[in-house]
This record gives C-alpha cells, sequence and structure tokens, in this order.
C-alpha cells in the first residue's frame, strides 16, 4: 500500500493502485487504444513522498491498460400511486471503461 492515488474521473472519484482493475464512466476514447492516461490525480503517495493538489496534482498521471466496455448492474425503478391504478417501472443498465492500473507516474 506504499503507491496508491486518488483519482477523478466523470465526477467520481477513485482509490487506484498498480495492477488494480476499476471501472469509470465512458469516455471520448481513439479507436483501438491500449492505453488510457488519466490525468485528473487528486493525491498521490509514492512511498513516503506524498503529494495533495489543489484541486490537482500537476504532472502526476495514472498510465491504464483499455480492457473493454462492460455493462452494470441493471437498476429497477418502480413508482406507484395508491388506490389510482397508475404504475410506472423502468430500468437502467449504465456502461463503463474496465481498465487496469499500470503504472502511477509522479513528477
Amino acid at each position: 500500500m506504499s503507491n496508491y492515488a486518488i483519482i477523478e474521473s466523470g465526477s467520481k472519484q477513485y482509490w487506484v493502485e498498480p495492477k488494480s482493475i476499476i471501472e469509470v464512466e465512458l469516455q471520448d476514447i481513439p479507436e483501438n487504444a491500449k492505453q488510457v492516461v488519466l490525468e485528473n490525480v487528486l493525491f498521490c503517495r509514492q512511498g513516503e513522498r506524498m503529494e495533495v493538489g489543489t484541486p490537482f496534482v500537476s504532472g502526476a498521471k495514472v498510465v491504464c491498460d483499455f480492457l473493454g466496455e462492460v455493462r452494470g448492474k441493471k437498476v429497477v425503478s418502480f413508482r406507484f400511486r395508491r388506490r389510482k391504478n397508475s404504475r410506472n417501472k423502468s430500468g437502467h443498465r449504465q456502461n463503463y471503461l474496465k481498465l487496469e492500473v499500470k503504472e502511477i507516474a509522479l513528477a
């Protein structure tokens, strides 16, 4: 646990370390891309060295391998009004990018 970072992607924050697999919201990446570079690093730690961003750490980046697009679990929304014979059931599945963290680079 001596090498980790906290990144921001899609208005969400993720705690990552090398060789971890994360699912982030879809981003526009070029076709046939093998790697994705995430540059919104909020906090980074390498050994005894720690950097806290204001809001982001300058020069820090997280290099990830692109593993494909996946779909999340189905979320069901059900609303009804009692005694009115009114029902509404809808479902949603979010698309995600599956990434494997290769390295955390701190400038």
